[in-house]
């Protein structure tokens, strides 16, 4: 998708270097807010080649550690490259890399896991330090000096807002067509001169399409031109299509009951296989003019656009397999008018979230019998990947869903269980838990009935008579009966697992 310079502002063209020449302006130290959320739109050629100085340091003895702050996940060229160097410091607030994960988990990179809606809010009240460089990508750059977002958004105008030092990656294999599909707010202020979000609609245009900055503050600009880089997601599974099932069924009976409209409320969806399995199961159900007000759109909101079942579909950042991101740059003129990015303070922001009284659906590692929920650690102590904006969503939800199997590591692991091993979900912003086994409406209930409703729908038989003769047990000898437990025996619960090797 190359063709001609897309950096058409003069005093910016004269800034125009080499990655590595870019890379090089990086320093030791300091704290980088780079671009990209969930492998869409983040830089693709100075990372790696601040990889490459950061190993040259360590070959001559130099310890050369940055920060590194995104709007979530990135891609290999990102975190891989400076976690396989040892080269951040910092990490935050979301990522995904093998390579990251396991120097965080051996306690070899410090990691800060928060809500996403969180994260510029932190950064512009001075909570987390100074942000010292911004590293860009973005599709184009007008004569004014203006930027053309790239396919996410996330935190990038916060990055290029605060930031002393901007370094640009000018994609040119980014897609033309996305000028024009961005809605940059910048009507944010700092308490105690905070104004309403004027967004009351899916579809709601409340800002402008392009980044704004300062042009000083630039010290280099590089032109790339390499493609986004995510997953391939699986066909849905029959776990996976019951689980869509369970859902689709609950939400034709909220429809019944009047507590939902016809049209349902807008969709907000995690990414993952189950995801795109409840996606689908939409795409074939009942339901006509849906929205989506969420973080990213992926494949299955894709289809859901063409089937002309999607009206309006708000984001973040595309999360799209390599398939479905090829179909969306061979036609994005389709899809343009359906399509819009904003920055993730707005797409996760809980004033919004609650006004359009969206029905969020995420996924989970394990849930207890009470409903608290475990979305990033396993054994409580081994960091997946974070909490990105389920929290966000979950808590600020008309409908808070959260999905998983009822079984993990082949039917050795129960992802129902006794007492989470961390909590990132509380029992109070969870009202609905799924699995293929079923559905637990847990609206209206005490933790008692919960955990009856809990065990008896998401639980796989094999486990339901242990978990039921755990409860039974913990109502007769907890010395407390609002939320009975058995301390020692809900935390072995998790340790005989791990003595078994299953982890």
């Amino acid at each position: 998708m190359g063709g001609a310079s897309r950096i058409l502002n003069t005093a910016l063209r004269s800034k125009i270097m080499s990655a590595s020449e870019a890379a090089s302006l990086i320093p030791s130290g300091v704290n980088v807010g780079m671009s990209g959320f969930t492998g869409a739109g983040y830089p693709k050629e100075v990372p790696t080649e601040l990889a490459k100085r950061i190993m040259d340091a360590n070959l001559h003895g130099r310890k050369f550690k940055i920060g590194v702050w995104t709007g979530a996940s990135t891609a290999p060229e990102l975190d891989g490259a400076l976690a396989m160097v040892d080269g951040v410091e910092m990490r935050l607030p979301y990522q995904s890399d093998p390579t990251c994960r396991k120097r965080i988990n051996a306690g070899e990179m410090e990691y800060i896991d928060i809500h996403l809606s969180h994260v510029a809010q932190f950064v512009w009240f001075g909570f987390l330090g100074k942000l010292d460089v911004a590293v860009v990508e973005v599709s184009g750059i007008l004569e004014d000096g203006r930027l053309i977002p790239s396919s996410s958004i996330g935190n990038n105008k916060t990055w290029l807002d605060q930031a002393d030092k901007i370094i640009l990656e000018v994609n040119s294999w980014q897609n033309p067509l996305l000028e024009g599909m961005h809605d940059i707010y910048y009507g944010t202020n700092l308490p105690p001169h905070r104004q309403p979000i004027p967004l009351i609609r899916t579809g709601d245009r409340i800002g402008e399409p392009y980044l704004k900055i300062d042009p000083n503050k630039v010290i280099a600009v590089v032109e790339t031109n390499s493609p986004d880089r995510n997953s391939a997601f699986s066909a849905p599974d029959q776990n996976s299509r019951k689980i869509a099932g369970h859902i689709l069924e609950f939400l034709e009976h909220e429809v019944k009951k009047g507590r939902l409209p016809k049209d349902l409320l807008p969709l907000q969806s995690g990414v993952g296989n189950i995801a795109n399995a409840v996606l689908a199961g939409l795409n074939d159900g009942p339901f006509e003019n849906l929205t989506a007000y969420t973080e990213v759109l992926q494949d299955g909101m894709l289809e859901m656009i063409k089937s002309g079942k999607l009206s309006m579909a708000s984001a973040t950042a595309f999360s799209l397999s390599p398939s479905a991101l090829t179909e969306l740059n061979a036609d994005l003129a389709r899809f343009k008018d359906s399509i819009i990015l904003r920055p993730q303070e707005i797409s996760n922001h809980p004033e919004v979230i609650r006004r359009l009284g969206v029905i969020a659906m995420n996924g989970m590692i394990e849930a207890d019998i009470y409903g608290n929920v475990n979305s990033t650690h396993v054994m409580g102590t081994q960091i997946m990947n974070g909490i990105g904006g389920s929290g966000d969503f979950a808590r600020n939800a008309y409908i808070s869903i959260f999905m998983t199997p009822s079984q993990a590591k082949g039917g050795q692991i129960s992802c129902i269980v006794p007492m989470a091993s961390h909590v990132d979900h509380t029992e109070h912003d969870v009202q609905v838990l799924v699995t293929e086994q079923g559905l637990a409406d847990l609206r209206g209930l005490s933790p008692k009935q919960r955990a009856k409703v809990i065990i008896e729908n998401c639980a796989h038989p094999n486990f339901k008579p242990l978990l039921m003769d755990y409860y039974k047990r913990s109502l007769n000898l907890s010395p407390g009966k609002q939320t009975p437990h058995l301390l020692d025996e809900a935390l072995s619960w998790h340790l005989n697992y791990l003595r078994k090797g299953s982890m």
